[in-house]
């Protein structure tokens, strides 16, 4: 089974310049994707059903063109659950839940920090309560494999210059401490890193002074399998070659 998280940054947008052709071409069994920046009507959803995705989750942000999570998946969910149960996480449309008969899949948008003080408190309260709504998970759904933009590069070989940017939202000290303290104690394992220990290996760059070209980025697009089902990953691997957003695709393939 094939699975592909995508911060696409306006799923509109990222249709305009082909994300259903090579939706197509790549072939995933479920696709999550982050940013939609859409409400469900607002797509011409037919396209994907077209390409086989007959079932379709969607939570939308109450802001318009704002955040928003979508799964758009091959195969049908035993049962969904759309939020983490916070209204001032759920109204930005952030997280949705599917359970498949082998594994529980959360696709999620973590908050970024970047526009100042407020927002970056908003994302630590938020990286403490997506902690404990984890935790509270595992009681309930087995296997759990949690995907999305976490906006947090874990360690030096994540990003291309660590020491310009140690205090940048995104790589401070304690939002990289989040990242070990959810692999250590969380008990999960980063599905790329476990295949992939390379360098300048990254997610997303900034559209200024021509980054993506130059691989001037920062790796913040996950895949956390929890470490009892680490055994059923196959792969992982970044699809620098799509170019529908300022991200790349992340992808794992499952046993």
């Amino acid at each position: 089974m094939k699975i592909i998280s995508y911060n696409v940054n306006g799923i509109r947008a990222a249709l305009k310049k082909g994300l259903d052709e090579w939706l197509k071409e790549c072939n995933p069994d479920i696709v999550c994707i982050q940013e939609t920046k859409a409400l469900e009507d607002q797509v011409d959803t037919e396209i994907f059903k077209e390409l086989g995705y007959k079932y379709i989750y969607w939570h939308a942000a109450e802001k318009k063109g704002y955040s928003g999570v979508t799964i758009l998946s091959k195969i049908e969910a035993i049962s969904t659950k759309i939020g983490m149960g916070i209204d001032t996480y759920d109204i930005e449309g952030r997280t949705i839940l599917c359970e498949f008969e082998n594994f529980t899949l959360i696709n999620t948008y973590f908050p970024s920090g970047t526009s100042g003080e407020e927002r970056q408190s908003f994302k630590y309260a938020f990286l403490d309560d997506y902690y404990n709504y984890v935790s509270e998970l595992k009681k309930t759904y087995n296997n759990l494999v949690i995907c999305g933009d976490f906006n947090i590069c874990h360690k030096a070989i994540d990003i291309h210059n660590p020491d310009r940017n140690k205090n940048t939202s995104g790589f401070q000290p304690a939002e990289r401490a989040w990242v070990t303290k959810f692999i250590d104690e969380g008990g999960f394992v980063d599905a790329f890193r476990k295949f992939d220990e390379s360098p300048h290996k990254y997610s997303w760059w900034t559209y200024r002074a021509g980054a993506r070209k130059k691989n001037l980025g920062w790796r913040i697009d996950y895949f956390m399998v929890q470490k009892e089902f680490s055994d059923a990953l196959v792969s992982s691997q970044l699809h620098n070659e799509a170019v529908h957003s300022d991200h790349c695709p992340v992808e794992i393939v499952l046993r």
